[in-house]
């Protein structure tokens, strides 16, 4: 069985949009997400997933330069990810169509893990 990452991508304003969530609606769409990781995690294919904030900071270079990012200025920011395991990556494509995300016509980024062992 292969590795795979898939990453979470959202407009800007989907995040905002969580913002402004009811807690009733904030719990449907949690209660979405729950459902779909939980069949995942079912299957034994769940590795690890989280979300994550929409600020953090970059570093680049060798002088090791920090700068606030991502950058606000971005249309499209990294919302989350998750590791499972799949037997291709047809079959952790299919895994990624439950996400909730479609909802609000978001990215899901499939990608296959190197192994270097």
């Amino acid at each position: 069985m292969e590795k795979f990452m898939l990453i979470f991508r959202n407009e800007m304003q989907v995040e905002s949009m969580y913002e402004n969530f009811s807690p009733e609606d904030m719990q449907a769409e949690l209660q979405k997400w729950n459902t779909w990781i939980g069949g995942i995690a079912a299957q034994g294919k769940l590795i690890a997933t989280d979300a994550l904030y929409p600020t953090g900071k970059t570093v680049k270079g060798l002088n090791h330069v920090v700068t606030d990012g991502p950058y606000t200025e971005a249309k499209e920011i990294v919302s989350g990810f998750m590791l499972l395991k799949a037997d291709s990556i047809e079959e952790a494509i299919e895994l990624s169509k439950g996400c909730p995300m479609y909802d609000y016509d978001s990215i899901v980024e499939v990608r296959p893990i190197q192994n270097f062992e």
